[in-house]
């Protein structure tokens, strides 16, 4: 499998992962061309509790582990789950609590990102 179809089996898991747990405003940022950008590609969700953005990481790491075998580089924010932040190197996911995502306003530092929002299947 090549570099790219590795990428996009990892987005898919992951929004897969996020829709088993009922993530809210599902978002794929395509940031591959902008310059000195810190990922290619970031995922942001919503969850309505610290317990459900938990859920939602969890979700997250044990679809990729168990499908793709693959590991985050890094996780952080787990402590509160206000928000967290799951790290694939090339493949980024944010998970906020809804008035943390609002107050933070992220998807704003991304005005040149190629943007696909998902549509819940709730």
């Amino acid at each position: 499998m090549n570099k790219t179809a590795e990428k996009q089996a990892l987005i898919d898991k992951i929004i897969e992962a996020i829709q088993d747990v009922k993530g809210e405003d599902i978002m794929i940022f395509d940031l591959s061309n902008i310059e000195n950008s810190v990922a290619e590609t970031f995922i942001i969700c919503s969850g309505n509790s610290n317990t459900q953005v938990s859920a939602l990481a969890g979700s997250v790491e044990k679809k990729v582990r168990n499908e793709l075998h693959d590991r985050p580089w890094h996780v952080e924010g787990t402590e509160n789950s206000m928000w967290v932040l799951v790290d694939y190197v090339s493949v980024v996911v944010h998970i906020f609590q809804k008035q943390t995502r609002e107050y933070y306003d992220i998807e704003e530092l991304w005005g040149d990102a190629k943007i696909t929002r998902i549509e819940n299947t709730i």
